[in-house]
């Protein structure tokens, strides 16, 4: 175990939620290749809910010496949460993060730490792929969504594979599901993010189908993350970008419709339209006027705002 004076290079960070592998066997392909780096290092346990059989585990190992602290928490929070406890748990000045389960060879983790020279973020991408071609497909439409939405360079945003510097962790507000895009949020506060291809660990290769509940949600993650990213501080260009193009369909509508009256002598007493269009002309109105409540908020907070990060002051 490590003494509290030794300092920590490396503080690998393990959510544990509802999927993982052997713990024991995964914690010792890890902790080689964590040590393969040279730095000292610890392991942080964040069990996102009741693992009696994972807390033995740990507790079994931790007693045999090994560096490893465990966190339990109460009940399940979701995984973005079991990391940011586990980033306030660490103390080493870079913060490694694992899933609990195989996805990238555990010998590939010290070329991670040499390609952070020069950056804040390294994030792996496994390649080749070793999945099914469904879960090929999966990512490839994933990332394609992503990209159509704003400018995102990552292609394996699953991967929870990544090392980064410790002011990263402090400066980053992960909820809900957004730890599958930290990548993607750090990059937005002007961190640099290398992605690096990393080798597909062997076992995890099985093919994955979700309900139609977890696509339907990963959608709504990924409009979330693209509204922070783009939006936050200026919400009017989302919202008035929307509003007014739905103010100006339903303005053309109605002209549409009111010459039709006057000079085609059509009846508007039973034309659903007309209703269809006023509704549009209001609902456009309501999106711009929320766009400019949020505006107000913004610029009434914008002291209290920190929408930079100065890399560095030469004097």
């Amino acid at each position: 175990m490590l003494t509290t004076s030794e300092r920590i290079g490396i503080s690998a960070v393990v959510p544990v939620t509802e999927r993982f592998d052997d713990v024991e066997a995964l914690y010792r392909a890890y902790k080689s290749g964590v040590a393969a780096t040279g730095e000292t290092f610890e392991f942080i346990y964040v069990l996102d809910g009741e693992f009696p059989e994972v807390h033995a585990t740990l507790r079994a190992l931790r007693e045999q010496g090994e560096p490893i602290k465990i966190v339990g928490l109460a009940k399940w929070f979701g995984e973005a949460t079991a990391l940011t406890i586990g980033f306030e748990q660490a103390a080493g000045e870079v913060i490694l993060t694992l899933p609990a389960y195989q996805q990238v060879r555990a010998d590939e983790i010290p070329r991670l730490f040499e390609a952070l020279e020069g950056c804040e973020m390294v994030v792996a991408r496994r390649f080749p792929r070793r999945d099914s071609k469904l879960n090929v497909a999966q990512s490839k439409a994933f990332h394609f969504l992503l990209r159509s939405m704003g400018e995102v360079p990552f292609q394996d945003l699953g991967c929870g594979l990544r090392l980064f510097r410790r002011q990263v962790a402090e400066e980053l507000n992960i909820y809900g599901d957004q730890h599958r895009f930290i990548p993607i949020l750090a990059r937005q506060q002007g961190f640099k993010v290398v992605e690096v291809d990393a080798a597909q660990a062997e076992d995890d290769v099985f093919r994955r189908v979700y309900s139609l509940g977890v696509y339907i949600r990963r959608m709504l993650d990924m409009l979330s993350v693209v509204f922070i990213t783009k939006f936050t501080k200026k919400p009017l260009r989302f919202f008035g970008l929307i509003g007014s193009f739905v103010l100006l369909i339903g303005t053309l509508s109605t002209l549409y419709l009111v010459v039709d009256r006057l000079f085609f002598g059509v009846a508007l007493a039973d034309r659903p339209a007309l209703v269809l269009a006023v509704l549009m002309i209001v609902l456009g109105f309501q999106m711009i006027a929320v766009g400019l409540i949020g505006e107000l908020i913004i610029f009434t907070h914008a002291k209290d705002l920190k929408e930079y990060k100065v890399k560095r002051v030469v004097e």
